[in-house]
């Protein structure tokens, strides 16, 4: 009786790790990407419910892109910034930031999109965070070099900010990075 007690709290235990649920892609042009060059965080694009969601995740991904080792990462002039609820606009914005970008001497651009960002509706509310990121070459053609997707929800006592942190370590931990990568043509 013992020995099954103790099976079922392991089997308990498993089965509580795998209730907070998580996953994470990627896809990469194979080469590696040079954090000596500049790098420009470019607006996020907002496609949940929640006001101001792309805003939050832009600055969770700029704190861990700088984690990272991107020293010369730059983010948008806030002049270009969608602060409004509903913006019509979003495609407009994230050209001019690709041009400031350029006219900047910025190698790789930092873009993407939040999926879900908000507490579950029901009895418990779980947070739920999905991001997508991509890098791109601004110096050919906006290129996507790599590109990465990630979705968590998280336990109705955990904080919103905390099952995003997790979305964006996930994420920006699967970037190709280098110091010096072959073929960097940093300004």
């Amino acid at each position: 009786m013992k020995r099954l007690t103790k099976l079922f709290a392991v089997l308990a235990t498993v089965w509580l790790s795998l209730s907070a649920c998580s996953t994470t892609s990627s896809i990469s042009n194979g080469g590696a990407l040079d954090t000596s060059a500049k790098w420009a965080l470019l607006p996020l694009t907002n496609h949940t419910d929640t006001p101001q969601a792309a805003l939050a995740a832009e600055v969770m991904a700029e704190h861990h892109l700088r984690l990272q080792g991107l020293s010369q990462l730059m983010r948008y002039p806030a002049t270009l910034s969608r602060d409004t609820l509903f913006e019509p606009s979003e495609r407009r914005v994230s050209d001019e930031a690709r041009k400031w970008a350029r006219e900047q001497g910025v190698r790789y651009g930092v873009q993407g999109a939040v999926e879900e960002w908000r507490y579950k509706v029901g009895i418990d509310g779980e947070p739920a965070v999905g991001v997508t990121l991509q890098i791109i070459d601004l110096n050919n053609n906006d290129a996507v070099v790599w590109s990465a997707s990630s979705a968590r929800s998280g336990w109705s006592r955990e904080a919103l900010s905390a099952v995003a942190t997790k979305v964006m370590e996930n994420l920006v931990a699967g970037l190709p990075l280098s110091a010096n990568a072959s073929g960097s043509t940093a300004k």
